[in-house]
């Protein structure tokens, strides 16, 4: 009997006691590994000797495209072609005509963009720093040297986004590796902290209460963006992620529940966990958050200026610098740098004398041990709330001025 889409899909991943084989049609089978993979295989034989070829993996190639792949592999056979040296061939023709370019494009927008939140940043990074040097080469013809010296050149300039640059080369080169799109992966053991000697700084950097007085007081009395100001001001409110509230939609509050409902794309955890994050809107909170909500008429809280689309990924960079700045010009004073994550860990820091540590790590969205969010699935919400509550009522006595 024939193998179906559906069987398939109840097989895949399911864990097995041996390796087993079900048939399909005209030679086809698959073979399904104790891990549950499955892999699609034509059987022929070719000089009198049986040979198996690999015909990819389920998911990543349908029923259907490997039933195609079967026919013309079958159509070679009968023409006196071993069709192994027909794929072999084939694969080498493609990765010859195979540039860089096309396979970041490939592997963007089938991979990246679904699954990364900020994918926007991804492809910035590449536009900037790899497609121009590289980008026209075939993939397989990039050498190790090449990579690394690209790398190591953006390392010693911008040792953070050299990082992240590796993290996600890596990936698009295994990405295409698996899929056979090209047949070499140069970056696969290369380590940042080894191989480009990036040492990352654990941020350490928490505003203290009259920083924190000082900096909204700076805000009202400069010409930022009165959005810019409440962006900075909810950030410190949540201990959020930059990206969870640029990418809101006005859809996400529900005022009447008083839930933020942060969607599986939206957040960074979201590709391990499957789940939304869910943040409450407490009474104290929904007057800014009213106030964000009129602030437009796109369908987006903090929207890109005259369009509906969220606010570009790096907008609010050059705020911290502008409070700095105003600060040393008009009272001498020297405060020391702060960013906007640095916001976060304040608001962690302070939850630490407010609430318990889950119910503090859940307020910011990270993610709780493996066994944890197996056997956990309690959302926190009231806790939160009286959190929030109370972290809320000592920050609008922090801005007013404290007596």
């Amino acid at each position: 009997m024939p193998l179906t889409e559906s069987w398939l899909k109840a097989q895949a991943n399911k864990p097995r006691t041996k390796i087993e084989e079900f048939p399909d049609r005209d030679s086809i089978s698959v073979r399904i590994s104790v891990k549950g993979k499955i892999t699609f295989q034509l059987r022929y034989r070719f000089v009198g000797k049986a040979h198996r070829l690999d015909l990819g993996s389920y998911p990543a190639v349908s029923l259907k495209e490997a039933r195609t792949q079967g026919d013309r592999y079958r159509a070679a056979l009968e023409q006196g072609q071993d069709p192994k040296q027909v794929k072999l061939k084939e694969a080498l023709s493609h990765q010859e005509a195979y540039t860089f370019t096309q396979l970041f494009e490939e592997w963007y927008e089938r991979y990246c963009k679904p699954s990364k939140a900020s994918h926007d940043q991804v492809r910035r990074s590449f536009e900037l720093y790899v497609l121009p040097v590289v980008g026209k080469q075939n993939s397989d013809a990039i050498t190790a040297n090449q990579w690394f010296t690209l790398l190591e050149q953006l390392a010693e300039v911008k040792p953070t986004i050299a990082e992240r640059l590796l993290v996600n080369l890596k990936q698009c080169l295994q990405w295409g590796r698996k899929r056979e799109l090209i047949g070499l992966n140069p970056l696969l053991t290369t380590s940042a902290k080894k191989d480009l000697k990036i040492v990352r700084n654990v941020g350490e950097r928490v505003l203290s209460d009259d920083e924190i007085h000082l900096v909204f007081e700076v805000l009202g009395k400069t010409h930022i963006a009165h959005k810019n100001k409440l962006l900075l001001k909810l950030l410190l409110i949540y201990g959020c992620r930059v990206s969870e509230l640029r990418l809101a939609k006005k859809e996400d509050f529900d005022l009447v529940k008083g839930v933020w409902t942060v969607p599986v794309g939206n957040h960074k955890t979201g590709i391990i966990t499957k789940r939304a994050l869910l943040r409450p809107i407490t009474e104290n909170i929904k007057p800014y958050i009213k106030e964000a909500l009129t602030l437009n008429s796109t369908d987006y809280v903090f929207p890109v200026s005259n369009a509906n689309a969220p606010v570009k990924a790096r907008a609010h960079i050059a705020i911290s610098t502008g409070v700095i700045r105003w600060l040393k010009r008009h009272r001498n004073i020297d405060m020391v740098h702060w960013s906007v994550h640095d916001l976060r860990r304040t608001m962690r820091t302070n939850m630490s004398s407010i609430t318990e540590p889950h119910v503090a790590e859940t307020m910011i969205g990270h993610i709780m041990p493996k066994t944890w969010r197996t056997y956990d699935k309690y959302d926190y919400l009231e806790e939160q709330a009286v959190a929030y509550s109370a972290w809320v009522g000592r920050l609008e006595v922090i801005w007013k001025g404290r007596t």
